[in-house]
């Protein structure tokens, strides 16, 4: 597989990845960057593209997403 193919990535990753596209786009990040970061996030929570066979289904993590808020200084404030 070529660097930067797609092909081994399930539609629900793809679909993730253009979610999170789309959303660091709407912060002002550059179109390349936002689709370099939206697949790092991709595969850092579902440890790479999906292959098929038994037994080598991997669950997926939701840390990498959940860390976005708190990297970028987005705290709650305590009152």
């Amino acid at each position: 597989m070529a660097r930067g193919s797609k092909s081994s990535y399930t539609g629900k990753q793809k679909r993730k990845a253009e979610h999170i596209e789309e959303s660091y786009e709407e912060r002002g990040v550059s179109t390349k960057e936002a689709e370099k970061r939206a697949w790092a996030t991709v595969n850092k929570s579902d440890k790479g593209g999906k292959k098929s066979g038994s037994g080598r289904g991997k669950k997926s993590s939701k840390a990498p997403s959940r860390k976005g808020g708190k990297k970028s200084g987005d705290r709650k404030k305590k009152s």
